[in-house]
């Protein structure tokens, strides 16, 4: 397998071999299972999909029940579905996917939805630095935006211009992150540096490419 479903736990730091503190992220990877393989002869593509984390059966809808239940496992918060996979470790209906996939020092893409801010001024979302100083009659100019547009000609707004708007809250994905410790018993992976969303938030692992 290429990856897993995990759930952001949190961040530590732990020391190196020469006494250096890094930053990384707990990551609870799977366990997850196998709930369907899509191959090129029936959907058009090879994959296999894993879900992950127990759900509530009177939580779950009725064609969703149905998939579960075929696979033969109980309902899951999340699917997704994973296109990369070695030919010698086939899966099949109901197989667990643990965290032993992956070995520490190697590296991963993290997958995630980055924390939502809102709406935004230009100061926060762009880092626009305001249109001056508070003298000289700004006293309501400090976090605008400035001029817009030209004057007759284009007598518009240009598209893609940096204005407020809403920030954060978009799929995310940071590439080549090092695994710095597994823990196994725990299903743990604690990866160097930061990973987009909030504590608690579900990310998906793939092996860099």
């Amino acid at each position: 397998m290429s990856g897993l479903i995990g759930k952001k736990v949190g961040m530590t730091s732990i020391y190196d071999a020469n006494g250096k503190n890094i930053p990384c992220t707990v990551i609870e990877a799977g366990p997850c299972v196998v709930t369907q393989i899509r191959s090129k002869e029936k959907e058009g593509y090879d994959a296999i999909q894993l879900a992950f984390e127990d759900k509530k059966e009177k939580h779950t809808t009725k064609a969703v029940l149905g998939h579960f239940k075929k696979a033969g496992i109980t309902p899951k918060k999340v699917i997704a579905e994973f296109t990369r996979f070695e030919a010698d470790h086939q899966k099949q209906f109901g197989d667990i996917v643990k965290v032993d996939i992956f070995q520490e020092g190697e590296y991963i893409d993290v997958v995630g939805v980055s924390k939502g801010k809102g709406f935004q001024g230009v100061v926060k979302r762009h880092h626009f630095h305001g249109v001056g100083e508070a003298t000289h009659g700004q006293h309501d100019r400090l976090r605008a935006p400035g001029s817009v547009g030209a004057s007759s000609w284009p007598s518009r707004v240009w598209p893609g211009l940096r204005m407020a708007g809403r920030m954060g809250g978009k799929r995310v994905k940071v590439i080549n992150l090092q695994i710095l410790k597994i823990i196994l018993e725990k299903n743990l992976v604690l990866v160097k540096g930061a990973i987009p969303g909030p504590t608690g938030a579900y990310v998906i692992i793939e092996r860099w490419k």
